[in-house]
């Protein structure tokens, strides 16, 4: 039990040191994005914050995770989640339009970015996310690994304005600093409508994987002493955790060791989707719905 409880500290730390230093470096980024006039490495500031905003996000809930639930959060805080990441989709979005406003008349009238300032803050970021990437895959949660692509994705970004940078140290090409800020841009609102389209649909509780959903009522029907299975909800905490609630018609009225038994199938039967919660109600054949 302690080895868990240090394995979690561990985790909250690594996770911490990744959110104050992609923060640190993001107002950094945006100064520097100033004062050198390049709008490629703003478009990255906008894309390293919003990575802040998910390292912090998930920061806070590895830390609310171990709370219990309570009378008011009774499945426990697991949906904050799902807040961070539309928080996050809100910030990319509106950080991406005013790139794109800034960027785009750049293409018809291109401004010469100060290049060496550009280099000299792309091998900063690669050096500083590279170290947070680093120290995130020690990490062996969910949560690290996910955060860990993040800071190898900017890693990646900031190479590509290195390049660009030494390209227009040596040739005259300032027209190459607004390309690279629109394809970053890009890059960034594809991934956000991405996820905000999954985080909608979690948000509203639709079923999170329609497969699962057949086959949790095949199996449920497939059982001896079920008729039917009706107000079978299939809903997900977070994208990871799901919830199953169902009303099971039985075939005819159980003695008390049928009932005992069919209770075992149908947990047996529920195992192998590894659900956080399940409700499941017995309905006699010729009993009425409390629901309908």
């Amino acid at each position: 039990m302690h080895h868990h409880h240090h394995h979690h500290e561990s985790s909250s730390e690594r996770i911490g040191w990744a959110f104050f230093l992609n923060l640190c470096f993001t107002v950094i980024e945006f100064i520097g994005g100033i004062l050198t006039n390049s709008t490629a490495i703003l478009a990255d500031a906008v894309h390293d914050l919003g990575d802040s905003i998910s390292i912090g996000m998930a920061w806070l809930l590895d830390k609310f995770s171990r709370k219990d639930a309570t009378q008011t959060f009774t499945y426990g805080y697991q949906r904050l989640s799902l807040v961070g990441a539309f928080i996050n989709a809100v910030v990319l979005t509106a950080g991406s339009i005013w790139i794109l406003f800034e960027a785009i008349p750049r293409l018809w009238n291109p401004v010469m970015p100060m290049a060496e300032g550009m280099a000299l803050l792309a091998v900063f970021g690669v050096i500083v996310n590279g170290y947070a990437a680093f120290k995130l895959s020690h990490g062996k949660s969910l949560n690290e690994r996910v955060l860990n692509w993040h800071l190898l994705e900017d890693v990646l970004g900031w190479v590509a304005v290195l390049i660009v940078s030494i390209i227009l140290i040596f040739v005259d090409w300032p027209i190459l600093d607004p390309l690279l800020s629109i394809g970053f841009t890009l890059f960034i609102l594809v991934n956000v409508l991405r996820h905000l389209g999954s985080t909608v649909k979690l948000f509203v509780q639709a079923s999170p994987d329609l497969e699962v959903y057949r086959k949790i009522r095949e199996q449920l029907t497939s059982l001896e002493l079920v008729d039917d299975a009706h107000h079978l909800h299939f809903w997900s905490l977070d994208g990871e955790r799901h919830v199953l609630t169902a009303h099971i018609v039985v075939s005819k009225e159980l003695e008390c060791s049928e009932r005992a038994q069919l209770k075992q199938q149908i947990s047996q039967q529920l195992a192998a989707f590894e659900l956080a919660h399940t409700t499941i109600e017995l309905e006699y054949p010729d009993e009425a719905c409390r629901d309908h």
